[in-house]
């Protein structure tokens, strides 16, 4: 098999501009889902736990009326989260991390792409479905892949898109 590093500045000029597209667009998802995220919980531990178990029991701890009622999640609302998040994560993070494979760019840091979003994945969903099960320390679990999910989602994106304007070397002197 031939060696695949670099070979997205390969692409034919019409292949780079859909890539490029399909990244852009993929992206505006992705973050509309993260400010998603952000507007459920605040991107907070507790905001996390509240989203998922509800906070029935903070407003009658506190005597006073939470902004908004949230509840537990049923079973069927936790697998139906987990299995639409976890399948359409997994493709997104399947493309991005082959577009990454096809980059030019230190081999450690394209492994790290390509790899760590699809652990990420298990350990976001996971521990969302063990706190909802009761291991409420698994939220702090949640904000940490979640974040390195994130990051290297944005890592991915800009390394191919640099990749896609940089000038294929196929023709240039070594």
């Amino acid at each position: 098999m031939k060696n695949w590093n670099g070979r997205i500045r390969e692409f034919p000029g019409m292949a780079k501009w859909f890539t490029g597209l399909f990244l852009i667009i993929l992206s505006i998802g992705f973050f509309s889902g993260i400010r998603f995220v952000d507007y459920t919980t605040n991107l907070r531990p507790q905001g996390i736990q509240e989203s998922f178990l509800g906070n029935e029991e903070l407003d009658e701890e506190l005597d006073e009326e939470v902004d908004v009622m949230k509840y537990k999640k049923t079973k069927q609302e936790m697998l139906t989260t987990l299995h639409t998040h976890i399948l359409s994560l997994s493709v997104i993070f399947f493309l991005s991390g082959i577009l990454v494979l096809l980059a030019k760019a230190p081999p450690g840091l394209k492994k790290f792409l390509a790899f760590e979003p699809l652990i990420s994945i298990i350990l976001t969903f996971g521990g969302l479905y063990l706190m909802w099960d009761g291991l409420l320390w698994m939220k702090y679990v949640v904000i940490i892949s979640g974040i390195l999910m994130t990051i290297c989602f944005m890592g991915s994106v800009l390394l191919v898109l640099w990749n896609l304007i940089r000038p294929s070397s196929v023709n240039s002197p070594k």
